[in-house]
């Protein structure tokens, strides 16, 4: 059973009776977490990741991970959750270390920024803007396409473009700027990943299917109405909040950057 500990740090808003309130604040409700993970709790909590979707919506296979019910909103069991992404991030570590890429995917409004950003600061490859079905089924022909890019990209760098008219150049410019949104995150990828992080997963399928195929596992930040069986390494938490998303990232910065 969930100790009442998580209360503590959520009761703000989520307790709805004094009763609650006067329960959750006995010593002995947190007497058994260490500093650490008081501070932990607290940083999930306030990055909203503990808020889930409405009752109606959730997967059955994602009860084991929730932990109350405020208002008709699942709320997530956080302490699930540090031990969700704590195997999350020793996973990662170990994919780094076999020196193979993580793509980080993230194509809605709250994913896209922090997936990018994340990306570029620990060097790898990313998806930000939509996924381009094939990208690692049919990655021969995408790394065809992605080295045809890189060589529109160098040339109208160093002018090589300049021969031809302003109308053409108009036109490639136009031409790289569309591949720009489907290869840019992928550009330096020579070959397939060693894993994929997806942090919205619904919207986000054909990627996992195809990391499937391949056998590359899956680590996916999944709200309640997702399928944790779906993916190897399931982090239950808010994945709608730009606030949730990043604090994810952050967490596993370390486990993603490359080791010297």
């Amino acid at each position: 059973m969930t100790p009442p500990k998580v209360y503590t740090l959520l009761r703000t808003a989520m307790t709805s009776t004094q009763e609650e309130i006067k329960e959750i604040q006995k010593p002995e409700a947190v007497e058994s977490l260490t500093t650490e993970e008081i501070l932990l709790l607290q940083e999930m909590a306030e990055a909203g990741l503990l808020y889930g979707l409405m009752k109606s919506k959730t997967h059955p296979k994602m009860k084991s991970h929730i932990f109350a019910i405020r208002s008709g909103v699942e709320i997530i069991n956080l302490e699930s959750s540090i031990k969700c992404i704590e195997k999350a991030g020793e996973f990662l570590k170990s994919i780094i270390a076999s020196g193979k890429s993580v793509i980080i995917v993230g194509t809605s409004p709250a994913t896209k920024g922090p997936v990018k950003e994340m990306a570029m600061k620990v060097g790898m490859p990313y998806v930000s803007e939509r996924w381009l079905g094939g990208t690692i089924t049919n990655f021969k022909v995408i790394s065809e396409r992605i080295k045809y890019y890189n060589k529109l990209i160098a040339d109208r760098e160093s002018g090589a473009l300049n021969k031809y008219t302003k109308k053409e150049r108009v036109l490639l410019d136009k031409k790289i700027e569309k591949m720009r949104l489907l290869f840019e995150g992928i550009s330096a990828m020579s070959e397939l990943p060693g894993a994929l992080l997806v942090l919205d997963p619904k919207e986000n399928k054909i990627a996992i299917y195809e990391a499937k195929e391949l056998k590359i596992p899956v680590i996916a930040l999944m709200n309640t109405d997702n399928d944790p069986s779906f993916v190897e390494y399931c982090i239950p938490g808010n994945n709608r909040l730009t606030k949730s998303v990043s604090w994810v990232l952050n967490y596993l910065e370390s486990a993603l950057r490359k080791q010297a």
